[in-house]
This record gives C-alpha cells, sequence and structure tokens, in this order.
C-alpha cells in the first residue's frame, strides 16, 4: 500500500489547484480528498514496489523451471521414440 506521506501529498497538492473561494475549506478538503484517495487505493488493491519485484523474480525463476523441464521432457520423448522405433525393426 502507499505511504501515508504520499497521501498527504496528494491530498494537498488535489486542495491546492482548487479555486481561491474553496481555499478557505483548506483543510477540510485536504482531510476529505485523503480519505477518498486512500479509499479509492485500497479498493485497488495495490501492491509496493518490494512485493511486486519480490514476485517479478518468483515467476523468473519459475519460468527457468519450466524451460529445464519441458527441455528434458522433450529429451524423454525423444528417447521413448528412439526406443519404440528400435523395438518395430525386430
Amino acid at each position: 500500500m502507499l505511504d501515508p506521506k504520499q497521501f498527504d501529498e496528494m491530498a494537498k497538492r488535489f486542495s491546492e489547484s482548487l479555486p481561491s473561494g474553496l481555499r478557505d475549506m483548506q483543510q477540510e478538503v485536504e482531510k476529505n480528498a485523503r480519505v477518498a484517495l486512500q479509499s479509492a487505493f485500497s479498493r485497488m488493491e495495490l501492491v509496493t514496489r518490494e512485493e511486486f519485484d519480490a514476485q517479478a523474480k518468483v515467476l523468473a525463476r519459475t519460468r527457468e523451471r519450466l524451460e529445464a523441464l519441458e527441455v528434458r521432457l522433450a529429451a524423454l520423448e525423444g528417447g521413448d521414440n528412439a526406443v519404440a522405433e528400435t523395438d518395430t525393426k525386430d
């Protein structure tokens, strides 16, 4: 999830972009914007960069293992075909 400081910064930027008449209610607007942003981001089920990077590494290792297993399977299947061909020639 995002750092609460980031929510505060986004809410502050949002409130600063409001027209001057609404700036009188700046603290209330910042608070409401912060709550709205937190709610929206929590519904998105976002992950941190660290979590994403960790899962990317797991995926890369899994792909490597899958490729190695595919090579082994192809070799085994090739070996079985050679044995089957030898048996039919006799």
